[in-house]
C-alpha cells in the first residue's frame, strides 16, 4: 500500500519516418518515401543535413541450433546522406515566396543520391545477394545503395535485413548559445531534456542517504507516442502506468493481500505524478500570443501549466504541493503557464497518466522556442532548476504531502 512518486515524460518528437517500400525516383534522382511524424514545424526541416537512426531487423542462425532467429538492432548513421531542399526563388511566384506552403507528400520527400551512380550500386546489390532479393517484395520497395550502407553499419550482409523502422535526423550537434553561453540549442528538446534531467535527478536520489529512509517507490516512466495522441501498447494511453503500479506493489509486498483492491486504492491515493514536458516561453517577437500575465522566461525557471479544460492535469493542490516542494529545495524559481483564451491549448500525458491511474497529477515543463522545429532552443540555467526541483520531489514529497489535509 506504499505510494509512489511518479516522473512521466515522453521520449518522441516530430520527425521524417522512413515509409516501408522507401525507394522513390523523380527527374533522374532516387529519393527517400517518408512520412510526417507528428505536428512538426515542417518549413524548419529543408536544408537540413539528415542522418538516419532506427532499429533494424536482423536474420542470424544460431550457432548451436542451427536455427535461424531474428535479432533487433539500434543503428545510427550521421553521415548526411538525404536533404529536402527548398526551391529556388528565382522559379517562385511572390504569392508562393509570401505564403511557403508544404505539401508534406510531395514537398518532404528528401533525395539521397542521383539515379545514374545508384544504379551501379544496385547492380553490384543484386549480385550479392542473389535470389533471396527476388523473393522478398519488401527488399525490393528499398533502394539498395541504402541497404548496403546499414549492412555496413551493422558489419552484417545486406540478405540478412529482414526489416527496419528508421527516422531522419538533423546531423547539426547540439551547441550554447548567446552572449552568455545561457541557450542551448537542438534538435528534440521536447521532449528529451526532461528525459535527460528526470534520469539524472533519479540517479542522484539513489546515491543519497534519504532513499535509505524513504518508503515510497520511486521511478521514472518514458513513454513514446506522445505526439500523436498517446494511443498505443507503449504510449501513456496504454495500461503500463496503472500495471507497473500494481505489479510493483505486489512484488515489493511481504503481504501475501498485496493484490488486494484495498491496498491498491491505498498506494493509488498516496501516489504523484510530475507529468513533465517543455513549456512555451514567451517570444520578444510574438509576445502577443502570450497571456499577460502568463509569459514564463527562459532561465527563469520550471512552469507549472495550467488548463481549465483539463488539457493540463494541474489542479489547485498539485499546484501548491509543486510550490512548496520548489521552496523546500534549493529555492528554485517556479513560473506559470495558462493559455489565451482565444488561442488552442496543447496537451499532454498528464491528463491521461491521470485518468488512466487515478493518480495525483500535476503539469511541469521548462520553457523553450521554436517547439517542434527540426532545431529548438532552451535555457542552460533550467535544466538545473528542472533537475532541482526533480530531486526535491523524491526527497521532500513526504513532507510536503504530509501537510495537506483530505
Amino acid at each position: 500500500g506504499n505510494g509512489f512518486k511518479i516522473i512521466g515524460c515522453h521520449t518522441d518528437s516530430p520527425h521524417l519516418k522512413v515509409k516501408p517500400m522507401s525507394k522513390r525516383e523523380g527527374s533522374g534522382y532516387v529519393q527517400l518515401g517518408v512520412e510526417c511524424y507528428g505536428g512538426g514545424l515542417w518549413h524548419t526541416w529543408f536544408d537540413r543535413d539528415l542522418g538516419i537512426s532506427g532499429r533494424v531487423l536482423v536474420r542470424v542462425v544460431d550457432p548451436e541450433t542451427q536455427q535461424e532467429k531474428i535479432e533487433q538492432h539500434l543503428i545510427r548513421i550521421s553521415k548526411p546522406i538525404a536533404r529536402v531542399s527548398t526551391l529556388a526563388i528565382h522559379l517562385e511566384t511572390a504569392e508562393e515566396r509570401g505564403a511557403f506552403k508544404v505539401n508534406k507528400e510531395n514537398h518532404m520527400t528528401p533525395v539521397i543520391g542521383t539515379k545514374t551512380l545508384l544504379e551501379a550500386a544496385a547492380a553490384k546489390q543484386l549480385n550479392e545477394i542473389g535470389g533471396d532479393y527476388d523473393d522478398d517484395s519488401w527488399k525490393k520497395g528499398q533502394e539498395p545503395a541504402l541497404l548496403r550502407l546499414i549492412a555496413s553499419e551493422l558489419g552484417i550482409e545486406t540478405k540478412q535485413i529482414a526489416n527496419f523502422e528508421l527516422g531522419l535526423f538533423d546531423t547539426q550537434p547540439a551547441s550554447v548559445g548567446g552572449m552568455k553561453d545561457e541557450f542551448l540549442n537542438s534538435a528534440r528538446l521536447d521532449n528529451l531534456a526532461t528525459v535527460f534531467v528526470s534520469l539524472e535527478a533519479l540517479v542522484d536520489y539513489t546515491k543519497s542517504d534519504d532513499v535509505a529512509e524513504d518508503d515510497m517507490i520511486s521511478l521514472i516512466a518514458c513513454f513514446d507516442h506522445e505526439e500523436i495522441g498517446s494511443n498505443s501498447a507503449q504510449g501513456a494511453g496504454s495500461p503500463v502506468m496503472a500495471e507497473a503500479v500494481s505489479r510493483i506493489s505486489s512484488a515489493l509486498s511481504e503481504n501475501t493481500n498485496a493484490r488486494d483492491p484495498e491496498v491498491h486504492s491505498s498506494a493509488v491515493r498516496q501516489s504523484f505524478i510530475l507529468s513533465v514536458d517543455q513549456a512555451h516561453a514567451i517570444h520578444p517577437n510574438y509576445s502577443h500570443k502570450h497571456e499577460k500575465n502568463h509569459g514564463p522566461q527562459i532561465n527563469a525557471g520550471v512552469v507549472i501549466k495550467t488548463n481549465q479544460n483539463q488539457r493540463y492535469a494541474t489542479n489547485c493542490v498539485t499546484a501548491f504541493i509543486i510550490r512548496e516542494l520548489a521552496r523546500k529545495g534549493e529555492k528554485i524559481p517556479i513560473q506559470e503557464f495558462v493559455v489565451r483564451n482565444d488561442c488552442p491549448c496543447g496537451t499532454t500525458i498528464g491528463p491521461i497518466l491521470s485518468a488512466n491511474t487515478g493518480i495525483r497529477t500535476v503539469d511541469l515543463g521548462m520553457p523553450q522556442w521554436s517547439m517542434h522545429s527540426c532545431r529548438e532552443v532552451m535555457g542552460i540555467a533550467d535544466l538545473t532548476h528542472g533537475a532541482n526541483l526533480m530531486k526535491s520531489f523524491f526527497k521532500h514529497f513526504n513532507e510536503v504531502d504530509n501537510t495537506v489535509e483530505g
